[in-house]
Order: structure tokens, then C-alpha cells, then sequence
């Protein structure tokens, strides 16, 4: 063999050794720069949300629905800015968990998108949450009366809905949540419960699965429109610490909460994957 060859064949090897040792570095960097998302049924699961969510009212032009993503806990998913009836699965962007958007296409975000950066920083038990303005719980958040569950399929918003104030901390704003501190307020006032009223502004829900967090987001809406139609008429009864436990593991059991989800699947037109 002529040392022309042998030369020729070390600079290959060394070459291809090369391309293999950077190969890692570049998926690397091209994932950390955005990629495009892979087609996973969490995704096209979280594509249906938008549009389960819209046609139940309880979200319209506004609001927004986000899950963990499953390849990384510290980033998440969800549409860009764009009304959630008109959600298709190419709108969805990955998210660092401070809001710094990762889309190859760099399109616009929702500027609320901290409220969901700051509860799942908050709440690692947390993997999907929900921002709505369902115009039933408005008087819950400005008029002191509380919102509590009353039926017992609202038993999935937990037994006690705080009160979120953002003026207390941060004075005179928009009322929108736009920075991490402002997120990070609200997730504290959140605490460990599913649901909070934001005041003048609407509600978040926060669950352990989408499918979940979708049917409490439905029922806080549907509770609060009972709510107001009993106080008409008299005293409300709210549900028992016990009965909101027994209930709800009833509610998200395998069979309800599959039941359920097919349900509002059919009624958005969506396949209900």
C-alpha cells in the first residue's frame, strides 16, 4: 500500500472520529437553539386543550393552556399568540421555564406566558396549567364572596380557591402577569390548591395531567355558574372537606376522567387521543 493511501485513509478515519464526536454537540445546540417539535400525542393532546377549552367557553379571544415538556422539566410547551379556537399543533412553541421562547420561527408569544413559567418552577407535581378569564368566576374575584365547590363534579377545583390580588405587590399594572416576580406572586397565592382567582381578571389551574387540568379548568367555570344561581335564591352548601376528596378520586379516576375527556373531545370536533 502506498504511503499516498495510507495517509489518506488515517485523514478519513480521523475525519468521520471527528464528525461523531461533534454530532452530540450539534443536536445539542440545534435543540437548545429550538428545534421543531416532534410529533408526540402529549403535543397533539395539548392542540385539542386549546380547542376543548374554546368551545366550553371557558376561554374566548384570550387565555392559554401549557404542558411540562416531557423531554426537559425545566421548559414547556404551548401555542403562540393566538386565539386557543384557532389552535393547530404547528402553533406550539417550547418555552424556557423564564419565558424565553424557543421557536425556530421566532413568532409572538403570549405575554402572560410567565404564569405558567412560575408555577411549574414552583410546583414539580405540576404538568400542565391553564390561564382563563371565564366570565362566571369575574365576580368571585372582586366582590369578597367566596368561590367554593358546590356539586359535586366541581369536587376536581379542590376544596379551597384563593384570591390573587396584583396589586397588593406590585401597585397600579395592566393586570396582566408579564415578568417572573409577578408570576412567582401569583404560584405563591397559588399554593398547593388546583385553582386561583386572579382579581378582576380571570383564574389558573394547575394539575398533575392535562386531561385534568382541562376538566377542572370546565368545572370551576361550571361551579361558579351554580354558585351564582343558588345565592339568588338562598344559602349555598358547599361540599365537605370529605366529599371534596371521595368526589374528586372519583372524578379523576381512569374511567370518569377518560369518560369525560372523550366527551368534550366529541363536542370540539377534536380526536379524542
Amino acid at each position: 500500500m502506498s504511503s499516498n493511501v495510507r495517509v489518506a485513509r488515517r485523514d478519513f478515519v480521523r475525519t468521520a472520529f471527528g464528525m461523531l464526536a461533534v454530532a452530540p454537540l450539534a443536536a445539542q445546540d440545534l435543540f437548545a437553539q429550538g428545534a421543531p417539535l416532534a410529533d408526540r400525542i402529549e403535543f397533539r393532546r395539548l392542540a385539542a386543550a386549546n380547542r376543548i377549552l374554546a368551545r366550553e367557553e371557558v376561554v374566548d379571544a384570550f387565555g392559554h393552556v401549557s404542558i411540562r415538556d416531557p423531554e426537559n422539566p425545566k421548559r414547556y410547551i404551548m401555542a403562540r399568540s393566538r386565539s386557543p379556537e384557532l389552535v393547530e399543533f404547528g402553533d406550539l412553541i417550547r418555552f424556557e421555564q423564564d419565558g424565553r421562547s424557543l421557536d425556530p420561527a421566532n413568532r409572538t408569544p403570549y405575554g402572560e406566558r410567565m404564569i405558567h413559567g412560575a408555577i411549574y418552577e414552583m410546583r414539580s407535581d405540576v404538568q400542565a396549567v391553564i390561564h382563563n378569564h371565564a366570565y362566571a368566576l369575574l365576580p368571585f374575584s372582586i366582590t369578597g364572596r367566596t368561590l367554593e365547590p358546590v356539586v359535586h363534579v366541581a369536587s376536581v377545583i379542590g376544596s379551597k380557591i384563593p384570591l390573587w390580588d396584583i396589586a397588593t405587590t406590585f401597585n397600579e399594572t395592566d393586570m396582566l402577569v408579564r415578568t417572573m416576580d409577578q408570576g412567582r406572586d401569583l404560584a405563591a397565592a397559588l399554593g398547593p390548591n388546583t385553582c386561583a382567582l386572579m382579581r378582576g381578571h380571570g383564574a389558573v389551574v394547575a394539575a398533575s395531567t392535562l386531561k385534568e387540568a382541562v376538566i377542572a379548568a370546565i368545572y370551576l367555570k361550571v361551579d361558579a355558574e351554580i354558585q351564582l344561581q343558588a345565592m339568588a335564591i338562598g344559602t349555598p352548601k358547599r361540599l365537605s372537606e370529605g366529599e371534596v376528596e371521595r368526589s374528586r378520586a372519583t372524578q379523576f379516576s381512569p374511567l370518569a376522567l377518560d369518560r369525560a375527556w372523550e366527551y368534550f373531545c366529541a363536542r370540539a370536533g377534536v380526536d379524542p387521543i
